[in-house]
């Protein structure tokens, strides 16, 4: 048969077209992938240093109000440990949270890896009984 035979005849043949399209479709979306983290990231940032902002806006008002209007902000020692202690377990709690979700994401990206391993195999295992079945019917023809 030709080139062009053949050619024309993949072109015509389903499953060459199936993977074609499949092939383009998983490529857009690899392609697409690190522009939505991009700007997943950077909205994040974004919103990150927009609360940072209102935060230190609110103080500086507070602190510019509190001594224009002569309020004392004077506190006890143990409420300012209180505090301090109090900030610091939270940012331990958040720390320990950020962990526990990376390791979440670890384990799910393993689990993916793992599953598209075993996806393989099965097919693989799959093709093998075909062509064995294809094989058995084949010679009981002939």
């Amino acid at each position: 048969m030709s080139n062009t035979a053949q050619s024309s005849t993949s072109n015509k043949d389903i499953f060459a077209v199936y993977q074609q399209n499949v092939d383009k479709y998983f490529n857009g979306i690899k392609q697409s992938v690190p522009r939505y983290h991009q700007s997943v990231t950077n909205v994040q940032q974004e919103y990150l240093d927009a609360v940072e902002n209102v935060i230190n806006s609110t103080i500086a008002l507070q602190k510019d109000f509190a001594t224009k209007a002569g309020v004392t902000t004077n506190v006890p020692s143990a409420s300012l440990k209180v505090i301090r202690d109090t900030t610091e377990e939270v940012v331990k709690a958040y720390d320990v949270q950020n962990k526990v979700a990376l390791a979440a994401i670890d384990s799910a990206q393993q689990n993916i890896k793992t599953f598209n391993e075993n996806a393989k195999a099965f097919a693989d295992l799959n093709k093998n009984i075909a062509q064995s079945w294809i094989s058995t019917f084949t010679q009981k023809n002939n």
